[in-house]
């Protein structure tokens, strides 16, 4: 396929990789020159514009950081849509709001341009492995179009329903895990509170129960205390942000995500957004007076 790509960070660049080694007829655009130069050395057509990338696109992929990026991309000044032709697809794989992707898919349905929100989890090591795990939400003979393209940066992929449906299983995927995250935060910081030694508590748990791959690499990272972002945290916060909007309009209770949201707002007040979220370990330290060294 002829197929666009937006968002070469650290996990779109590798992705995009995949795209270009399965043969496709891969073209990128970045808003800074340096993103692109390791793809186009490997084959990738570099457009000047959103609005070119679509022009010679029958697909583009796009993953950026939040709803209004992916609003500008497809409709701003030079956007995507200026570009399209009808029958074109934008697969959208950033983690936005369900609203946001509805009232996309709609807005291009008016031109004939289809859409599929798919957003990824597994972090930049599933992006680099092509393991990534798909949620996908858009009308299921788009979805079958662009699968190929899908499996080439992912393992597990799942049609969850309409438009904006995949966002809302990314929202639901983020909220077990983060609070994961916290739990074992919580877990390593009572453990050191009675002194113990945290590699050793953490290999006992990670072989019953408790374990889990949240509790393998966040436990890890708490116990050496290595804060170097796997993902930043300011995503994780963006992401409970959505999660907990929406759940304030459905009038959905949620309360042990509202006690990690406040958490999260706590580390982002502290100066940590970007540091790995194994860092609401030292929320706690701060909170309790303890450890909290950088």
């Amino acid at each position: 396929m002829k197929v666009g790509f937006v968002g070469l960070g650290t996990m779109g660049a590798p992705m995009a990789g995949h795209l270009l080694a399965a043969g496709h007829d891969l073209a990128v655009w970045a808003r800074r020159p340096q993103s692109v130069e390791a793809l186009a050395q490997a084959g990738a057509e570099v457009c000047a514009t959103p609005a070119e990338l679509a022009v010679r696109s029958d697909v583009v992929i796009s993953i950026v950081t939040a709803s209004a990026d992916v609003e500008a991309l497809a409709f701003g000044p030079q956007g995507l849509a200026a570009g399209f032709r009808p029958g074109a697809v934008h697969v959208d794989m950033s983690t936005i709001a369900p609203a946001t992707a509805r009232a996309l898919a709609a807005r291009y349905a008016k031109q004939g341009v289809g859409w599929v929100d798919a957003p990824v989890s597994g972090g930049s090591q599933g992006a680099i492995d092509a393991s990534l795990a798909i949620m996908a939400g858009g009308e299921e003979a788009t979805l079958q179009a662009v699968m190929p393209l899908l499996q080439a940066m992912g393992q597990r992929i799942v049609h969850i329903g309409p438009a904006g449906a995949g966002q809302v299983a990314k929202a639901c995927n983020q909220m077990i895990m983060v609070s994961v995250i916290q739990a074992c935060a919580e877990a390593m910081h009572l453990a050191a509170a009675h002194g113990l030694d945290l590699a050793t508590v953490r290999q006992a748990l990670v072989g019953g129960s408790a374990g889990s791959r949240v509790l393998d690499v966040m436990g890890e990272r708490m116990v050496k205390r290595d804060f170097v972002p796997g993902i930043e945290a300011r995503l994780h916060h963006k992401d409970f942000g959505i999660l907990m909007n929406d759940a304030s309009h459905l009038g959905a209770p949620l309360p042990v995500a509202a006690q990690v949201w406040q958490q999260l707002n706590a580390l982002m007040a502290s100066g940590w957004a970007r540091e790995d979220t194994s860092v609401l370990l030292r929320v706690l330290e701060q909170a309790g007076g303890g450890r909290a060294d950088a």
